[in-house]
């Protein structure tokens, strides 16, 4: 079957509005991006600094794969004799997808201030703010257009018909978000944490066309998480995120349950974690977490519920993370902190 290239740009061009595109990235771990999530959860974790790499490979049972690869660091500190906390962080992020290689690159600086709402107990309210460059391209040389087929033939020295509409191979721009968050404590050992952020609000224009009149959707996240201890060696970790961008939504939410692999109580720091995730009509993602104190190992995969399993045969895409975590030897550490922001 003959491809359109029209037909083709058009929906690189508006790609943000759909699932497939590769112009927000499509993570099953999602919990270990949280500057793609929501800027405000940023820093809630046990630590001072913070850095999440995350691996995927998507639909090879189908076509080329999606790849994407996502590397993320985070810093936080006290604001000076307050139980205040700022934390500093920087995303970056690759994804390449289908035959002509179409790619995007961003690189989102972030900053989150928590406000200490309590002189008693864990209790923040995050307010945080991430804006940075995306670029974009594809290979056209990776293309063929019907202007090239001669006779039934294709020949690649014929000119496509489209140099006097594509503008650019690529372009540049800059996306901005922001984001609220609370977190807190149910007693004494049970942390959570509910927010909300609106990404894309100065609405950048995404086209490859002359005609730059496309400009890409605001997407609205909705976040939330539960730790809840269940004896001395087992606690549940729960998280929840849902996305509206235009007419898509996506919603996605699971339970890890861990298992303490010191006798240390609810202090250990080394565990291993199994559980599902969901996302609705799409995908059930079984995921499994090592946590050996200062490194984690996180890995997932999801098989394929939706309408395309029968070309899938239920095959989606594995998840590879790693995260290293710890406490700065410093005065400006927040290791002797009794509030701190953590999950």
């Amino acid at each position: 079957m003959r491809m359109i290239c029209r037909k083709l740009l058009l929906v690189l061009s508006i790609c943000s509005v759909h699932q497939l595109s590769a112009q927000d990235i499509h993570l099953s771990q999602f919990y270990e991006t949280p500057i793609l999530r929501n800027p405000a959860l940023i820093g809630i974790f046990n630590g001072d600094y913070r850095v999440q790499a995350v691996y995927r490979n998507q639909w090879n049972s189908v076509t080329i794969p999606y790849q994407t690869g996502a590397l993320s660091a985070e810093l936080k500190f006290p604001v000076g004799k307050s139980e205040d906390f700022l934390t500093t962080g920087i995303q970056f992020t690759y994804d390449r997808a289908g035959s002509a290689r179409l790619q995007s690159v961003q690189a989102l600086p972030a900053v989150n201030y928590h406000k200490n709402l309590s002189q008693t107990k864990n209790m923040f309210l995050s307010l945080g703010f991430m804006g940075g460059i995306v670029q974009r391209q594809f290979d056209a040389t990776k293309l063929t257009f019907n202007n090239q087929y001669m006779n039934g033939r294709y020949d690649p020295t014929v000119a496509s018909g489209e140099e006097g509409h594509l503008a650019l191979r690529g372009y540049t721009y800059v996306d901005m978000g922001v984001g609220m968050s609370f977190n807190s404590t149910i007693g004494e050992d049970i942390n959570y944490f509910i927010g909300a952020a609106l990404f894309h609000f100065n609405r950048p224009k995404v086209s490859f066309y002359k005609d730059n009149s496309i400009t890409m959707d605001r997407k609205i996240t909705i976040n939330a998480g539960i730790t809840i201890p269940v004896d001395e060696r087992v606690k549940v970790i729960g998280q929840y995120n849902q996305l509206h961008m235009g007419s898509y939504s996506e919603y996605i939410g699971g339970a890890l349950v861990g298992y303490s692999l010191l006798d240390q109580g609810l202090e250990s720091t080394r565990a291993i974690y199994g559980g599902l995730l969901l996302r609705w009509n799409d995908a059930i993602i079984p995921s499994f977490r090592l946590d050996m104190e200062t490194y984690e190992i996180g890995l997932s995969y999801d098989a394929n519920i939706s309408k395309l399993k029968t070309a899938s045969q239920t095959f989606g895409g594995f998840e590879l993370s790693l995260v290293f975590k710890g406490f700065l030897n410093s005065r400006n550490s927040t290791l002797e902190s009794v509030h701190c922001p953590r999950f």
